[in-house]
């Protein structure tokens, strides 16, 4: 009434005429029933021995790291976990590895001065005063200098990819964080040798 009319269908004159050539009829065996098949996919949620499969699945976890760590440390990139992959977090490795970046050396001078500011509160307060000034005043050049990182790096990126994948420049702001020896991927550039 309201569709379009569908033609008459006309019944084949001799079987197998109305199949094209090269389809074989049926498949050869029949239709399992519905119980059969559930039967069949039916596996138990919990393993009969659970201490054997924690254990293998503690295993198996152990050699994927271990593999992880080997691929991060040659700089395998098609070992490496997920979030170490792709082209855009190569580049970013590799630029900011090229940097010199003043936040990798933040950790160790907070450090030096909690040190200083500790031994010499009681015996000498002006080295306490003026390793917390040192600390604030390194604090603030590690926060702009993570801001230029970042700002650098995004136009960088874009200039190199067309976008910003995410994730991708907090990546690269946390890497920067990290002491050079230490960053896993290992770097695989030397300083100042930026990418293309």
């Amino acid at each position: 009434m309201f569709g379009r009319q569908k033609p008459p269908v006309t019944p084949p004159t001799e079987p197998g005429d109305d199949l094209p050539v090269g389809i074989i009829e049926g498949k050869g065996r029949p239709t399992p029933r519905r119980k059969e098949a559930e039967a069949a996919n039916r596996r138990p949620l919990v393993p009969s021995d659970r201490q054997s499969a924690a254990k293998a699945a503690r295993v198996a976890q152990r050699t994927q790291r271990e593999r992880e760590y080997e691929a991060q440390k040659r700089g395998d990139e098609s070992a490496m976990p997920a979030r170490d992959r792709g082209p855009v977090r190569r580049f970013v490795r590799d630029w900011v590895d090229a940097r010199l970046n003043l936040v990798e050396v933040f950790l160790p001078i907070v450090l030096v001065c909690f040190v200083v500011q500790m031994t010499f509160m009681q015996i000498n307060a002006w080295a306490s005063l003026i390793a917390l000034a040192v600390l604030y005043a390194f604090t603030v050049a590690a926060i702009i200098d993570a801001i230029v990182l970042w700002f650098r790096l995004k136009r960088r990126v874009i200039a190199k990819f067309g976008e910003v994948q995410q994730g991708a420049l907090f990546y690269g702001l946390v890497r920067a964080f990290q002491v050079r020896r230490s960053r896993l991927p290992k770097p695989q550039v030397k300083r100042r040798a930026y990418p293309e």
